[in-house]
């Protein structure tokens, strides 16, 4: 069984989101664990999310469980049916098609550590429940609701 190096996985901080909806996950650390032990059919996700910051924008996935277990500290989720709070050793799922956009909140004052498993489905469309965006994992751009791009920053 091969074990992963964490202190060798490389540190990826903030989001891919365009502005101004990267601001809110600029300080959080993700980092590919997955993809690191050479995983194609889903992703494990090791993430830091300081204190303020949202772990993404609130979303749901079209074709693509997700799942979260809180290691360290603890997250406010938020979702349809409102917040929750989770400490380590909670967990919450996302089953894909729900329409549940949902995210985790760090309003605590000390770190976070969670970990993030999901599907790798190349038909997967991630929709935001808030905003005006979405993003296909075909090719992970984010865009308007209608398709239209947003401006290159």
């Amino acid at each position: 069984m091969p074990k992963i190096d964490i202190a060798a996985v490389p540190k990826r901080k903030g989001s891919g989101y365009p502005p101004p909806f990267d601001a809110p996950c600029a300080q959080r650390v993700r980092q590919r664990l997955g993809a690191a032990g050479g995983l194609i059919d889903f992703g494990v996700n090791l993430m830091r999310l300081p204190p303020g910051n949202w772990s993404s924008q609130r979303h749901w996935h079209s074709a693509e469980d997700e799942f979260v277990y809180v290691l360290e500290g603890e997250l406010t989720l938020v979702e349809n049916g409102g917040e929750a709070v989770l400490r380590a050793g909670d967990c919450a799922a996302f089953p894909k098609g729900s329409g549940n956009g949902h995210h985790l909140i760090n309003k605590s004052g000390a770190m976070a550590v969670y970990l993030e498993v999901g599907a790798r489905a190349p038909a997967d469309v991630t929709i935001c429940s808030d905003i005006d965006m979405m993003s296909s994992s075909a090719d992970g751009r984010f865009v308007h609701k209608d398709g239209a791009p947003y401006p290159e920053s």
